[in-house]
């Protein structure tokens, strides 16, 4: 069973082109996380928000990530973050065409 792992926290940018281009290196090294499967990134210069929605193969890849994580964000002066871990329900997800088996 597949877990998502969902982060959001306040972020005054950058946002767009200027986020994609900062985090390019991040986010070639998520790819290198254990039981990493995919991640969507979310922003919102309008709320000065920005985060993500994680799929990882087990709960523990998802804690192990999620602590880190805070960590990592703490270093670049984010404290207030939002994290949860849920269950994947894959059947009801395969009837509305996510991408997780």
């Amino acid at each position: 069973m597949a877990y998502v792992l969902q982060v959001d926290f306040k972020m005054n940018g950058p946002f767009g082109d200027e986020m994609a281009d900062a985090f390019s290196d991040l986010a070639k090294s998520i790819n290198e996380e254990d039981g990493f499967m995919w991640k969507i990134w979310t922003e919102s210069s309008e709320t000065n928000e920005a985060g993500g929605i994680y799929i990882f193969e087990t709960r523990e890849t998802a804690e192990k990530y999620k602590d880190m994580h805070s960590i990592r964000l703490s270093g670049f002066g984010i404290t207030d973050v939002n994290s949860k871990i849920f269950a994947i329900n894959s059947k009801l997800t395969e009837i509305t065409k996510g991408p997780v088996k």
